[in-house]
């Protein structure tokens, strides 16, 4: 059984990292056209989720040393872009979080089966980090599987990393032997998933219940709800990976968070994105 990868860094209900935030910023911003951000426009705009200067500028700084963000100077101002690694990780996640189909049976399943020496164990770690990261569960020890249609993402992430040699990409579907329910639940740590989505749906569905009573969207408030859900709503789909909702137990609360982030994300994006709008025009 794979373990969630990365829940104690980004889980729901423990609230968002400044980094995430940052993130979510530059990516909220790049899918309105935009590219560089000031830092004192970040800091302004962190101030509505309750970020400290200090804590800003601690989080550019790992995220540059993290190759996400590069520093640019503009008209004489200090600032950051997202780098070319920090703009295909924005296009990778934006095709995972805004996916609002779940994965069908009908469609199979994607093997990852690899391979690796013993003298290169710390590429057999790197592999297993990133099919963790991809969202893939553990069939046996070198053979991982995901929902088939991660077969792209995938087969890209391994040629970035360098790491396609050790690995073949196999198409699947189950034949036998058990219920593919069962073994869902041994490939997946379900019960863990399931406690992230309720917290997740515990952060956030007061959120929704407030503006359900609303009948504007505009200002502030809206920016800094869409900030959150979206960052808190952002590492989920990596955890999970749209498996079949006819493998998922009853009552199964990823369900409902979905419901919940794709109403608010509906709801408030286009508010925030002009709030953004007019937070950086002065």
């Amino acid at each position: 059984m794979t373990a969630v990868p990365g829940a104690t860094e980004a889980e729901p209900g423990r609230g968002a990292q400044p980094r995430q935030l940052i993130v979510s910023i530059y990516g909220l911003h790049h899918r309105a056209g935009g590219g560089w951000l000031s830092v004192a426009s970040l800091i302004d705009l962190l101030a509505v989720a309750g970020i400290d200067e200090p804590a800003v500028r601690s989080s550019i700084s790992r995220l540059k040393r993290r190759d996400i963000l590069q520093a640019v100077r503009h008209e004489g101002a200090a600032g950051y872009e997202l780098s070319a690694t920090g703009l295909d990780i924005l296009r990778e996640g934006d095709d995972r979080i805004f996916r609002r189909e779940r994965a069908t049976l009908d469609e199979g399943w994607l093997l990852a089966v690899f391979s690796v020496p013993e003298t290169e164990r710390n590429k057999r770690h790197v592999l297993r980090t990133q099919l963790a990261r991809l969202g893939f569960g553990t069939a046996s020890s070198g053979v991982w599987i995901a929902p088939a249609h991660l077969h792209e993402v995938t087969a890209a992430t391994l040629v970035r990393l360098g790491l396609d040699s050790y690995a073949d990409l196999f198409r699947a579907e189950h034949l036998a032997f058990g219920d593919a329910r069962d073994k869902v639940r041994e490939w997946w740590d379900l019960d863990q998933l399931n406690e992230l989505y309720t917290a997740f749906l515990d952060e956030h569905e007061p959120a929704l219940r407030r503006w359900q009573r609303r009948r504007t969207t505009s200002g502030r408030e809206a920016f800094a709800d869409y900030l959150q859900v979206l960052t808190g709503w952002r590492r989920m789909p990596y955890l999970d990976p749209g498996l079949p909702a006819g493998l998922l137990p009853p009552g199964w609360s990823g369900i409902r968070a979905a419901e919940v982030f794709f109403t608010l994300h509906d709801r408030l994006e286009s508010a925030a994105q002009q709030y953004l709008r007019q937070a950086l025009s002065g």
